[in-house]
């Protein structure tokens, strides 16, 4: 039996509309969406795209702000449905798209890390387990009795990062979240997301770090006003990036 790839993006388009027009007032606003009185403009976030990942394969997406990369990889993660077109997932994914889009910031981050493990589909056995690597990992052993809400951007991205990085997922979905805290913890994020990687993983990243995504991946998507300008390997491509 043939192997299928683990991630086939097939023609793949998303639309959004936006209003047309600005309101003084959420009132404003929703007397006119009762009355059918917004008008709206169509815009095509991605168009067309087409492309397919193997077991292990580390994909980079690149692009300029608006070209449709955080918009694929949220269809991929299955958070958007497209507009037309089709993707099929052969496999659990660990998405790091919104750090702490997840934690709920009235409780601790020692409560946060069970919680989070049961929306990543972890029992609370698997998640006792984890528990000291996630501490350690997150470097934040002396604030796990302190609410999330006390804590900052960085520190969030911290405990994040480590929660959706235990296991062995399938497939690792990374967009942009190596940008947040220091250099010694992105360094850090690196190296797990490298030994994920030689385990097996298949990696999706968005970075605007040419050098990173080259660093990482084997392949480059490019995409451009969310068309697909070029695919192939990351070295080329990006060279090619960079000089455009």
């Amino acid at each position: 039996m043939e192997n299928k790839p683990i991630v086939e993006v097939q023609q793949v388009s998303m639309k959004f509309n936006l209003a047309s027009e600005k309101f003084d007032s959420f009132k404003e606003y929703f007397i006119k969406t009762l009355k059918k009185q917004i008008s709206y403009n169509e815009f095509w976030a991605l168009n067309d795209i087409s492309f397919s990942l193997e077991k292990g394969d580390s994909l980079g997406l690149i692009g300029l702000n608006g070209s449709g990369k955080s918009t694929m990889l949220k269809i991929i993660a299955g958070v958007l449905k497209p507009t037309k077109g089709s993707v099929i997932v052969r496999g659990n994914v660990a998405p790091l798209i919104e750090l702490g889009a997840g934690f709920d910031y009235d409780l601790t981050a020692g409560e946060n890390i069970y919680l989070n493990g049961a929306i990543l589909g972890y029992s609370k056995e698997q998640m006792n387990e984890y528990y000291d690597d996630i501490v350690e990992f997150s470097e934040l052993k002396d604030f796990m009795n302190i609410p999330v809400k006390n804590f900052s951007s960085g520190m969030i991205s911290r405990l994040a990062f480590a929660i959706a990085t235990i296991g062995q997922p399938d497939i690792l979905i990374v967009d942009e979240v190596l940008s947040v805290g220091d250099f010694h913890f992105q360094t850090k994020c690196e190296a797990r997301i490298r030994k994920m990687k030689e385990a097996g993983t298949t990696i999706l990243f968005v970075s605007h770090s040419i050098d990173q995504v080259q660093s990482l991946c084997s392949k480059v998507v490019w995409l451009e006003k969310g068309r697909l300008k070029m695919m192939g390997d990351a070295m080329e491509v990006g060279e090619i990036y960079r000089q455009s």
